[in-house]
């Protein structure tokens, strides 16, 4: 299946659900990234700063760029002007950072933040706790230039259905219950962002509004870029 008909496929199947299909294009070159342009799709998503960036630059701006890696400190400006959401906010100093950029370029950024949902020790993102502990902080209440949107969550790189859709739903929870508990200011808690090739029908089940999906639409990554 080309590009093209990939994207098409699962756009249909992701959007049947109400939910956004992110294109995960890391490591692709931007022919590739045309192919699916042209197939409909607006929404990308980059894994590190220096590749969006140059993407963002060379492609059309019409385009919705995700930056769904870790994220450091040090390169939130670069990616500030631009950027359409920020998947992995997973401390109190890197959203410190990113309400800084965002004033300088005169914008807000949207956001979601990470929580730790996998028993996988290589995983990033925020416990329950430190989840609630950053939500109930002063100052990030007061942050004027981003946008809290909502929870992102990456599940037990496993082949057992059965706790992958245990930690989805558990995300689901907390999400409901942050929504409730949370309306803060400069929160908009529309977003739920879990699921990626291997495992988004049990998110889309589970009630993720956003999948990340890259290899099934592009291929294999091409790690010589």
């Amino acid at each position: 299946m080309d590009i093209a008909n990939a994207f098409l496929h699962y756009q249909n199947e992701v959007s049947s659900y109400g939910a956004t299909l992110v294109a995960v294009s890391k490591t692709k070159p931007n022919p590739d990234l045309l192919e699916a342009y042209e197939a409909g799709c607006r929404v990308f998503g980059e894994n590190k700063v220096q590749e969006m960036t140059a993407k963002y630059e060379e492609l059309p701006k019409d385009i919705q760029w995700h930056l769904i890696g870790h994220l450091q400190t040090n390169k939130v400006k670069y990616i500030a002007p631009f950027v359409h959401l920020i998947h992995a906010v997973d401390s109190f100093k890197l959203l410190e950072e990113i309400n800084k950029q965002g004033a300088k370029a005169g914008r807000v950024i949207n956001c979601l933040l990470q929580v730790y949902i996998a028993q996988e020790e290589t995983k990033f993102g925020l416990d329950q706790a430190e989840l609630l502990e950053l939500l109930e902080n002063k100052e990030v209440q007061g942050f004027q230039n981003v946008k809290l949107c909502g929870l992102m969550g990456m599940a037990t790189n496993t082949d057992n259905e059965a706790q992958i859709a245990n930690e989805f739903e558990g995300l689901k929870q907390l999400f409901e219950e942050v929504k409730i508990a949370y309306p803060l200011p400069n929160s908009d808690w529309k977003e739920l962002s879990m699921g990626m090739s291997g495992d988004y029908k049990i998110a889309l089940e589970h009630g993720s509004t956003m999948v990340r999906i890259g290899s099934s639409i592009f291929g294999h990554r091409s790690y010589s870029v």
